[in-house]
């Protein structure tokens, strides 16, 4: 599933393309994609002209000059891109037409993305989201929610309630910088050791995201262009590989996702 490096990389790449147009037409391809697209959704979006679009989390919000907003998720395998001159792919399921010719294309073979659009300030898939990770967001804010917490910390910083965004290859990126565990339960996270923990995280994203993210499986920009950051892991897919400290990197499954760690250099 695409993280906050990857959504951020579409992000940029459909701010390009689309702010300033004007959407001419929506061809709809099928009904649905992980829920049913709003009724009249195609109506409501022909005609206006997108006006930003921004991040929440892992998701886009495409601010329209009525005011509504556009909300897109790219599930597991969604993917957003410009200009396609061929868009009658099996999994091409959203086409939007511009007003200067241009289109762009939705494509999601495995369909758990979303599409929908509302006004005002709340949705029920945003309301519950806890702080973005590159904001305003402490080791203190970490360390206090940890607190209350007898989960794994690698569980408890994938929790959205937590943090947004932050997703399993950055968790276990970021918890192997830090030299902290991810089978240490969160309330015996150090506070120092939360201060260590947010700045390896922003750090993390941050780099991801200037190069573009991280390519694994389906994921791509939406000019087609890779993410690099697969290329900087330390221990994320290195199962039997050798550490930096000297120790061998391991796997093992918490909350149904693989973690990679090495047990020498992280307590």
């Amino acid at each position: 599933m695409p993280e906050l490096p990857e959504v951020e990389t579409v992000r940029t790449g459909l701010a390009r393309s689309w702010i300033g147009k004007r959407i001419d037409g929506v061809d709809l391809r099928r009904e649905n994609l992980r829920f049913p697209f709003p009724e009249g959704l195609s109506e409501r979006l022909t005609g206006r002209t997108v006006k930003d679009i921004r991040r929440r989390a892992k998701y886009l919000l495409i601010d329209l000059d009525n005011g509504d907003v556009l909300l897109s998720h790219l599930g597991m395998s969604g993917k957003w891109t410009l200009d396609a001159s061929d868009c009658e792919g099996k999994h091409d399921h959203v086409v939007i037409l511009f007003d200067d010719g241009s289109m762009s294309v939705y494509n999601d073979p495995r369909r758990f993305g979303v599409l929908d659009i509302f006004s005002g300030t709340s949705h029920k898939l945003l309301d519950h989201l806890g702080p973005e990770p590159l904001e305003e967001w402490t080791g203190k804010d970490l360390y206090e929610k940890l607190q209350k917490r007898k989960s794994a910390v690698k569980i408890s910083i994938l929790d959205q309630k937590v943090v947004v965004g932050v997703g399993n290859i950055y968790a276990c990126e970021a918890l192997n910088r830090a030299k902290i565990s991810p089978t240490r339960v969160s309330n015996k996270v150090k506070k120092k050791e939360c201060d260590v923990l947010v700045a390896e995280i922003k750090e993390i994203l941050a780099e991801a995201i200037r190069v573009g993210g991280s390519s694994l499986r389906d994921f791509a920009g939406v000019d087609g262009t890779l993410g690099y950051f697969i290329h900087q892991f330390k221990v994320y897919d290195k199962e039997g590989k050798d550490c930096d400290c000297g120790g061998v990197i391991e796997r093992l499954v918490q909350g149904g996702r693989s973690t990679f760690w090495c047990r020498s250099c992280q307590k």
